[in-house]
């Protein structure tokens, strides 16, 4: 079961890693690439915030973007402003997203995310808590998925190993760590069943498009193609 509340206090920790990191960057830092393409980091820093808003958004019952080209200039327009702007634009955010979470509300409702992706309130948190982790990597300034919290590491191994359960493009897969942990996804696509294993760093890397699978091994020769998240 969910436990949303316990995810939200995840996130606020994830959140103060990440300001504490982002406050050690000058404005020149922040106009270097990301590892995400195209984007820089201050690319990364305005969309974690806008993130946080609309996550805000949707706990409020509004849409979580006015439109996808409003998303985007969003992020545009956030991505040159210097370090300062941007910590104090990703602690307000992430302020005000805590206090939509501490709000009272029916956490089993169903909500509506981008796209029509429909979820439970109660897995927004944990929603946000990826965002914040793995953007954090993304920054490429030191924190890597191998310092990610071992939970959320599992649990988001979890949410992508699900994500990809019956997908059309991905063949039947078994998922194990050299600890023993396993999962099992895909079985839309032709082949299969593939086995695929490595440390949990690695397998997260690979399902999230961090990393490119050479360190996992695989019974059949080459890793699938998975499709972009």
């Amino acid at each position: 079961m969910i436990d949303h509340a316990h995810d939200l206090a995840c996130v606020h920790d994830a959140t103060e890693r990440l300001l504490t990191a982002v406050a050690e960057l000058d404005d020149v830092s922040l106009t270097g690439p990301s590892r995400l393409p195209g984007w820089s980091r201050g690319h990364v820093l305005a969309h974690l915030a806008r993130n946080a808003d609309a996550l805000v958004n949707v706990l409020e019952g509004r849409p979580m973007y006015a439109s996808a080209e409003a998303r985007a200039a969003d992020i545009e327009a956030g991505a040159a402003r210097p370090g300062s702007t941007q910590l104090t634009d990703l602690r307000e955010s992430a302020a005000r997203f805590r206090t939509a979470g501490d709000a009272p509300a029916d956490w089993t409702r169903s909500v509506e995310l981008r796209n029509g992706v429909t979820d439970s309130a109660s897995r927004l948190p944990f929603r946000r808590w990826a965002e914040v982790e793995l953007h954090h990597v993304d920054l490429g300034i030191g924190y890597e998925l191998e310092d990610l919290p071992t939970e959320f590491l599992e649990r988001e191994i979890d949410f992508l190993a699900e994500r990809f359960a019956g997908h059309q493009d991905v063949p039947s897969m078994g998922l194990r760590t050299h600890d023993g942990r396993t999962w099992t996804t895909g079985g839309g696509a032709e082949g299969g069943p593939v086995t695929v294993e490595g440390a949990a760093a690695d397998l997260l890397g690979w399902l999230a498009g961090r990393r490119d699978g050479s360190r996992l091994a695989t019974n059949h020769g080459a890793l699938p193609k998975l499709p972009p998240l």
